[in-house]
């Protein structure tokens, strides 16, 4: 993660649940994918607060989630309590050296966080990577945005996201030539009128370049969705949901 990023997830750290709350129908895409959680070995690479990766430790599987920010991390440790379930510092280009190989039935990669890395070959050395400590079989679950609608029209600005606490505002920035977005954020803390801006670089990764990715990694049954709910992949909408075998 680079420094900008850092600071940015620390900047939104308090509020970071309330701008991202729990997706329900991410527990529902991993069951259905996996099947019966119980007896089933997860990896949770950005897991932020923890959210899911608790959900998924109800429902009876074994939990790892890592995050390279120190500030959501400790959230996750302090509030996400669960005897299958474990929360620690990582970084998602050395799994290999953090797990052992063919150690997982799933890796999920959620939020957007694949694109933190900035190039393609980072990338591919990351899927290298989660391949590498995947069971043979099991699944690598990804949740992007879909850059193929932001860059062609182009979307400078995603929804907004009001609450009673912050407003949340979202804005890219494009260059010609680069496979990077300027990530422009301004949070306002409502209560003490205060505005939080901070502006990182994306990898914008479109679909076809992230499928031969995937390929070369050695990944196989490659899937792309809209959503979660696993409707058709292609047109204006923002996600882009993955699953693939390794």
């Amino acid at each position: 993660m680079h420094d900008s990023q850092n600071i940015f997830y620390t900047s939104i750290s308090t509020y970071y649940s309330e701008i991202f709350p729990f997706n329900p129908m991410q527990l529902k895409f991993v069951k259905n994918k996996l099947g019966e959680l119980p007896a089933k070995y997860i990896l949770d690479i950005g897991c932020a607060t923890g959210e899911l990766a608790a959900q998924l430790a109800e429902g009876g599987a074994e939990v790892i989630g890592i995050d390279l920010n120190n500030d959501l991390l400790q959230q996750a440790i302090d509030n996400k309590k669960h005897e299958k379930l474990t929360f620690q510092q990582g970084n998602m280009l050395e799994l290999t050296q953090d797990f052992e190989a063919q150690q997982f039935d799933a890796v999920l990669c959620f939020g957007n966080t694949l694109v933190h890395l900035n190039s393609e070959t980072l990338v591919l050395q990351m899927l290298e990577g989660a391949k590498a400590v995947l069971k043979p079989g099991g699944q690598l679950l990804i949740q992007l945005l879909n850059y193929d609608y932001i860059c062609s029209e182009p979307v400078e600005a995603l929804p907004v996201i009001d609450t009673h606490n912050i407003k949340f505002i979202r804005h890219y920035n494009f260059a010609e030539d680069s496979d990077l977005i300027g990530f422009q954020t301004d949070l306002e803390i409502k209560a003490i009128n205060r505005i939080v801006s901070n502006e990182t670089s994306l990898l914008a990764l479109k679909s076809e370049a992230l499928r031969a990715l995937l390929e070369k990694a050695g990944f196989q049954n490659i899937q792309f969705y809209a959503n979660f709910k696993q409707e058709a992949f292609g047109g204006k909408h923002l996600p882009l949901v993955v699953s693939c075998k390794a």
